[in-house]
């Protein structure tokens, strides 16, 4: 009998010794160099916290922003950056990208976002998809994104967990998350995974059959939570005695959005359907943070702000099947302007090409909503590409805006950030100038460019 206590004593010591080694595996290895001490000065600066300041400064020390604000004084031994009185803005943050995983050149053998082999996916991470040499990347930080959210496609009712990247070169993935970021995880609903599964008696085929499926995905998720809970609640005479669950990929995912620590990131087209949505949530008790593409965001704005729930859309991309056809340019500012202004509007790519000019993106949206009458300035329409998908991403207490002791994520403009005609001058990433304009050897290369590119003028 002793020795049989021992066995199982010794198999649930093991249990918990591989738990707090899986704990550490896959972990962010991020590390800047040290920035050093860089001031920029004569800067018209939108920090991202809904302020302007006409002729500003910021201090950059140690990775870190240190004082903005105006008549600041010049540190001795700083790096001066005199920006000329150009605008300065936080780093431009991108909540939907597949950039990794459906990486360039666009190739069968490189098409690793969608793993369509079941309705529920979610023991699938984005992460182990990523290709780090993408030269999709590099060309996105000259559009100024410091950081992108990664995530698996969609064709699967839940598809997978997504990932935080900051925008540098690394060997790694994991030289590349962001530090302390939450997993995200993907669900799809509408018209793709229908399409996918929607076979001669393959389920779901409908709407109302995607709704069944999240749901008893939902309730195998709680099971197996209660089944945790109940073993971690025994004393430790009573766990010898017995095993602990057995690991489960794809319900330790599910649980983790239950207890809080995973956040949704849903992809939904038609307003009814982000409504059926936050139903379910509230079954199962768990949160979404935020709906992608949101085509009919505008008819459900006021349910989406009553429910802090960011919608991340397109300024004006629509009409390419049924469900993205009823829309309108207003979207984001409507969405924005719910209930007194207390919407969460996001710019998203969703395209490779794209990503490189979400700041026009948002300045299309900016601009139809003034239009229609609203009142939008440039210093709150900077947030739909900086703070408000840090919000929704888990990691506004680092990046976003431009505030004391956040990551010196930043980008000087040639023009106003807003305006066709501008581009990114210089791009700082944790302090790091990774991109300036007139250094023809940044961004930095990656391996698989280099392999193909004779000199930095040829490059795409």
């Amino acid at each position: 009998m002793k020795n049989l206590l021992f066995i199982i004593f010794f198999v649930t010591s093991c249990f918990h010794m591989l738990s707090s080694e899986e704990a550490k595996a896959f972990q962010s290895t991020y590390e800047p160099n040290d920035s050093g001490d860089i001031f920029i000065e004569d800067a018209r600066i939108l920090t991202g916290t809904g302020k302007e300041i006409l002729k500003g400064s910021i201090l950059i020390s140690s990775n870190k922003i240190k004082a903005i604000g105006e008549n600041l004084s010049k540190p001795t031994g700083a790096t001066v950056i005199n920006a000329n009185g150009k605008w300065v803005t936080p780093g431009i943050i991108d909540i939907h990208s597949h950039m990794g995983v459906y990486s360039a050149p666009s190739l069968r053998s490189s098409s690793d976002g969608n793993e369509a082999t079941s309705p529920v996916t979610a023991h699938v991470w984005a992460e182990h998809s990523v290709w780090t040499q993408d030269p999709q990347m590099p060309l996105a930080l000259k559009g100024g994104v410091t950081t992108f959210h990664v995530l698996p496609g969609s064709a699967n009712l839940i598809g997978g967990r997504g990932v935080t990247l900051k925008n540098i070169w690394s060997r790694t993935v994991q030289g590349m998350k962001f530090p302390g970021a939450p997993y995200t995880l993907k669900m799809a609903c509408g018209e793709n995974p229908k399409r996918v599964y929607g076979g001669k008696n393959s389920e779901p085929s409908t709407r109302m059959g995607n709704v069944a499926g999240y749901r008893k995905a939902w309730i195998n998720a709680q099971d197996y939570q209660n089944k945790l809970k109940e073993y971690e609640s025994k004393s430790d005479e009573a766990k010898e005695l017995e095993y602990a669950p057995s690991r489960d990929l794809e319900l330790e995912t599910l649980v983790g959005v239950l207890d809080g620590e995973i956040l949704i990131q849903n992809h939904c087209y038609r307003g009814e359907e982000m409504a059926v949505m936050l139903d379910i949530a509230r079954e199962f008790g768990y949160k979404v943070t935020a709906f992608h593409h949101a085509i009919e965001a505008y008819k459900v704005a006021d349910i989406l702000a009553d429910n802090g729930v960011c919608a991340a859309m397109w300024a004006d991309w629509w009409g390419f099947k049924h469900e993205a056809f009823d829309m309108v340019w207003e979207n984001a500012a409507i969405v924005d302007q719910a209930n007194g202004g207390e919407g969460c509007a996001i710019i998203h790519s969703d395209s490779s090409v794209g990503i490189q000019r979400l700041n026009q993106e948002a300045a299309k949206a900016m601009a139809a909503g003034n239009r229609a009458g609203f009142d939008i300035p440039r210093s709150r329409a900077i947030k739909w590409i900086t703070l408000n998908p840090a919000k929704a991403l888990g990691i506004s207490d680092k990046v976003g805006s431009l505030e004391l002791e956040k990551m010196a994520d930043i980008v000087i403009w040639d023009g106003d950030p807003f305006s066709v005609y501008s581009k990114a001058e210089k791009v700082f990433v944790d302090g790091l100038l990774l991109y300036d304009k007139d250094d023809p050897s940044t961004p930095k290369a990656t391996d698989f460019e280099l392999g193909i590119i004779n000199s930095q003028e040829n490059r795409l």
